[in-house]
């Protein structure tokens, strides 16, 4: 089920339920059951964790400003030259 927003000119909005892809143009308005037309809104992504949010709000804001480094990050080193001693089909390919 799917929630989908209505206004009606006298009262605002209001909630419906429905399955997706099966709600109506209008509905009667509960408080005083004229017609209230479906308005077209974005997905309820705030109701999510607040992590999961984070992490889409800096996923796109990194389409537009990518983040600029001026060096790779601290941390442990590669083990890059360890997965090659352990493959031999490894140790065959050039090296720089």
């Amino acid at each position: 089920m799917a929630v989908y927003l209505y206004r009606c000119r006298a009262h605002g909005p209001t909630e419906a339920r429905f399955a997706m892809g099966s709600a109506p143009a209008a509905v009667a308005c509960p408080a005083c059951g004229s017609t209230a037309a479906r308005v077209f809104t974005a997905p309820r992504l705030s109701s999510g964790s607040a992590a999961r949010r984070a992490l889409i709000e800096r996923t796109e804001r990194s389409s537009d400003q990518p983040d600029v480094v001026a060096a790779p990050p601290p941390g442990p080193r590669s083990t890059r030259g360890a997965d090659v001693l352990r493959n031999p089909a490894l140790s065959r390919l050039p090296r720089p």
